[in-house]
């Protein structure tokens, strides 16, 4: 009878403790992402895709839930939000919290960028050469930069003169390039352009050639203008909460970063691939492309240039090594463009 009751004592005690250990062997690590774009544009779609990967390869360990159309944190206040772990994933613009990342607005000047791929690949090759300390609130994936940014008005533009008296809807550096075109720059997101472009609110925004279909943006200008001197690029982030990050299992991680360095080469793509889109979208609608002049494309890169000096005695003034990340940038692009 002794042994009867110790038997069942032990298995009761056995059975405790296998229950107990369910949850350590099935727990799921579960994150948030907070992302400005439309659920229907490539880079949600793409976002959508690195987190299924991730969770995927981690056998269902980690599970993300996407909330786009900055439904979590508006696109401006992404970057904070991940700090302070309202999300625990987010993605915006450098540029829309300005005067946190100065060291990288180098990444928005107008240095002749041509394609979305290449912006992707020397922001990243910055970021892993520098480690600026603008990110240590954060652990960033990666980063990632748009195709050239050029104008798109609701009225024709084929000299400078043109632009007197119009208002450009814009964000960070691109508003410097508006002002010293002589045009008028209207700080506003992305989000709210469409309705301030259909209202009359402003005159035309500078963007990359996606914004024509993945904003809609074809439906409310007429004119794309290839000015392709002055135009820019912009960066990109995909952060994670520092807190969270170092909460994860180093075999987790491991498998994050792996994809991390996949999808530099896959958003870099994809910039491209939607900027032809858009291209082919606002021709189709019967929306006119104005090709500057060679002439009056430099008359227009001329009048951009002095930025960059602005740039590096900002960040001399700041201690930060501006002079040296310009050239890096310079080198790099040629690097890739050559």
């Amino acid at each position: 009878m002794r042994n009867w009751k110790l038997f069942t004592l032990v298995s009761i005690l056995l059975m405790v403790s296998l229950f107990l250990m369910i949850p350590s062997v099935h727990a799921q690590i579960k994150l948030n992402y907070s992302i400005f774009f439309p659920a229907t544009h490539k880079h949600s779609l793409l976002a959508t895709e690195w987190a299924k990967e991730i969770e995927k390869r981690t056998d269902g360990k980690v599970q993300i839930t996407m909330f786009y159309g900055g439904t979590l944190t508006p696109a401006d206040k992404c970057y904070d939000g991940v700090v302070k772990g309202i999300s625990d994933i987010g993605t915006s613009v450098l540029a829309y919290t300005r005067g946190k990342f100065p060291l990288s607005e180098v990444s928005d000047l107008p240095l002749g960028i041509k394609t979305g791929f290449v912006a992707t690949k020397v922001i990243n090759e910055y970021f892993n050469k520098f480690k600026p300390k603008e990110f240590d609130e954060v652990k960033v994936m990666y980063l990632h930069g748009h195709g050239p940014g050029i104008l798109h008005t609701k009225k024709p533009v084929n000299k400078l003169e043109d632009l007197k008296g119009m208002k450009i809807r814009c964000t960070g550096m691109a508003a410097k390039i508006v002002a010293a075109l002589g045009a008028t720059p209207v700080a506003m997101p992305m989000g709210e352009t469409y309705d301030a472009l259909s209202r009359g609110v402003v005159d035309g925004s500078m963007a990359p050639q996606e914004a024509l279909q993945g904003w809609k943006w074809g439906e409310v200008v007429k004119y794309t203008i290839e000015n392709f001197g002055s135009s820019y690029s912009t960066g990109f982030f995909v952060v994670m909460n520092k807190d969270k990050w170092n909460a994860l299992p180093p075999d987790i991680q491991k498998i994050i970063e792996k994809v991390n360095e996949e999808w530099i080469e896959k958003q870099g793509k994809a910039w491209d691939e939607i900027d032809k889109a858009g291209r082919d979208y606002t021709v189709a609608r019967g929306n006119k492309i104005i090709t500057l002049s060679p002439d009056e494309d430099q008359r227009w890169e001329k009048l951009v240039r002095p930025l960059l000096t602005e740039y590096k005695k900002n960040m001399k003034d700041k201690g930060l090594p501006g002079e040296e990340v310009l050239s890096f940038y310079l080198q790099t692009i040629y690097k890739y463009q050559k």
